[in-house]
């Protein structure tokens, strides 16, 4: 392959490729597609039920209409209630595909919080508990022969409840200091899929750069015995990079499909996938029954690249790679947690990168696929972390513990994601120093990732108090850049950095078997409010300044040091975008930014645009020794309260 070739063929980085690689319209699982399907998002009959007194379809009283897949709580949906309820159903009437003998059809569910039980036709058909991961029900049994069918679904969720996954949720009636609305109900897509009864149902790709080869794994729903057989195209464009057939055993696949190695670096580049050039390899899967006649079509992608951290460095395709990341809450104006369409998923991560960053920690949130495809398409590494329970109980433990998995099963296989967090700041266990039981958890957590995917780093508990991690995570809020640089300046000073600082006043390390050469990444600090706009109210940010002028002053100081910290192998903004009270986003809460993009992307990269002779009005020295007191700026909370 020459490098004309691969411009020809649309390689990321010389001539852009037209095609869409992962899903077309929307499609919610990017990863696994077919053509046949239908969406149901749109407008559904609802009822609150705000003490769960109704335990059946028959019961609900379907007085009001809601727009799905938006939450109750958000105004798109039409209902607009952020009150406490723990109930809510939800009921539509939907035409179904005539299906032959060897067809079957499955309702999907993107996601809904937290429990979730469905009826078709007025007899229960499933449940799943769980607000971030999808689930899907065969229904095929009550669609036979019919025209349509009623589906009704009651999702229940206390919100007093803490000892279950509930992220950013704010268990108050109002939202205070870090804490949002509560998202209750349906709140990803809905939709109908017909299929074989034998067919793929899921599919895992793992590169190997060492040996230049991406295994595969699929799994295969009512395989027969024998004599079943996957075919599997690989290409890049237009050009077939691999193209085999692998008999089915037992159900399942798991073959290394070994690529041509172009050999030299400066060529191998070409094919890799980086924020800088992020390469997709599409997928043709094709299953076969004995007789060797089609039975299913699915496409998906994958693509060439490595993840790992070596001594203090994050490597990315075995190279040192300096993660240049911002805090994303993943919640929008109006909508919630459900972005307002894909194109809005799509321009975040633009805006993303447009602002000079080369990643996004997803925090307390699983995020749509659809996000992660835009991010693999892009170029936006992410970090993946599980929404926090409050509690540590048994119960807390089980709960979180089994939607993790169904999380990492969900998601493994996407290139962008370079990091699994299970827990942050000690969310869910809050005496982690003196209690061995949540130690242990968290220990459990650490190890049942990586059994689970050996080829990314886990961050056992982002923030501080690390007993099992691969990057030591810290978040420091002081608002002084020459106290960072002071901190951080060099790596003589991590083992005092380690016993003896206390960002947040919580010490960093609680295991000494961390040691003292693992990666340190500064994973969350900033977080610098802008004092309210004319009209707005209970502004919260860790520090604050009156202007976005002197937001960009403070923000390119901060930077400056930052990126000039060798010690850190990346780095964490707070944060992406203002979400409700918390004002201390780059970007406003409807995506318009506090100053121009091209000046936060020459600061987050530490790139001065300053002329010879000027200096940013507000002195950091100090870091607010020019700034009013936050006392005296109207709308400003306490800064002290940890994220």
């Amino acid at each position: 392959m020459s490098r004309q070739h691969l411009a020809q063929i649309g390689i990321p980085g010389s001539v852009p490729p037209t095609a869409d690689s992962g899903g077309g319209q929307g499609y919610p699982r990017p990863l696994l597609r077919r053509e046949d399907w239908t969406s149901l998002n749109g407008p559904w009959e609802f009822a609150l039920d705000p003490r769960a007194e109704w335990s059946s379809p028959a019961d609900a009283r379907f007085d009001r209409t809601i727009e799905v897949p938006f939450a109750p709580e958000t105004p798109r949906s039409g209902i607009g209630d952020t009150g406490f309820f723990k109930a809510c159903w939800y009921r539509r009437r939907v035409k179904v595909p005539q299906l032959d003998a060897s067809e079957r059809l499955i309702l999907h569910f993107g996601a809904v919080d937290y429990l979730a039980r469905v009826w078709i036709d007025g007899s229960f058909a499933g449940d799943h508990e769980g607000g971030y991961t999808p689930f899907e029900i065969d229904i095929t049994a009550h669609a036979k022969g019919r025209e349509g069918v009623t589906i009704v679904v009651q999702a229940y969720d206390d919100p007093n409840e803490l000892a279950k996954p509930r992220g950013k949720q704010d268990w108050k009636l109002e939202p205070h200091s870090i804490w949002y609305p509560r998202t209750t109900g349906i709140w990803q897509t809905v939709w109908l899929e017909r299929v074989p009864r034998m067919r793929v149902e899921y599919l895992r790709w793992t590169p190997n750069l060492e040996r230049w080869e991406i295994a595969v794994e699929v799994h295969v729903a009512n395989a027969p015995v024998e004599g079943a057989r996957v075919g599997v195209r690989l290409r890049i464009g237009d050009m077939t990079i691999a193209n085999d057939q692998y008999t089915v055993v037992a159900g399942e696949v798991h073959r290394r499909i070994t690529l041509s190695d172009p050999g030299i670096d400066d060529f191998r580049n070409e094919l890799l996938w980086c924020p800088e050039r992020p390469t997709l390899i599409d997928a043709d899967v094709v299953l076969y029954d004995q007789a060797g006649m089609t039975i299913d079509r699915v496409k998906s992608y994958t693509a060439l690249r490595s993840v790992a951290v070596r001594g203090d460095r994050f490597l990315l395709n075995g190279r040192a790679y300096r993660l240049r990341m911002v805090l994303d809450q993943g919640y929008w104006d109006g909508t919630g947690m459900t972005a307002p369409d894909d194109e809005a998923l799509r321009r975040d991560v633009e805006l993303t990168k447009q602002m000079g960053f080369n990643g996004a920690r997803k925090h307390q949130k699983i995020e749509d696929p659809r996000y992660l495809y835009w991010a693999d398409k892009l170029g936006l590494l992410v970090w993946e972390e599980m929404p926090s329970a409050y509690r540590h109980t048994r119960r807390s433990i089980e709960r979180l513990a089994r939607q993790w998995l169904e999380a990492i099963r969900r998601d493994l296989s996407h290139p962008c994601i370079v990091a699994w967090v299970p827990i942050n700041e000690s969310w869910g266990v809050p005496n982690l120093p003196d209690n061995a039981n949540e130690r242990h958890y968290v220990q459990a957590l650490y190890h049942l990732t990586r059994s689970m995917d050996y080829t990314r780093p886990v961050i056992g508990n982002d923030g501080w108090e690390s007993v099992a991690t691969d990057i030591i995570g810290i978040h420091d809020y002081d608002p002084s850049p020459e106290r960072i640089a002071g901190r951080y300046f060099a790596h003589d000073v991590v083992p005092k950095l380690l016993k003896r600082e206390r960002p947040g006043g919580r010490a960093l390390v609680l295991d000494p078997s961390v040691s003292h050469e693992t990666a340190i990444v500064l994973s969350e600090f900033g977080g610098i409010a802008v004092a309210p706009r004319s009209g707005e109210s209970g502004t919260w940010g860790y520090s604050a300044c009156r202007t976005p002028e002197e937001l960009a002053e403070r923000y390119t100081a901060l930077m400056k040091v930052i990126n000039s910290l060798e010690l850190l192998a990346g780095f964490c903004y707070t944060q992406f975008a203002d979400t409700y009270q918390e004002a201390n986003g780059l970007l406003y809460a409807d995506r318009t930014p506090k100053f121009p993009l091209h000046s936060i992307a020459a600061a987050t990269q530490g790139i001065s645009l300053l002329g010879p002779n000027e200096a940013p009005a507000a002195s950091i020295d100090g870091g607010l020794a020019d700034m009013p007191a936050l006392a005296d700026m109207p709308g400003l909370a306490d800064m002290g309260a940890p994220r």
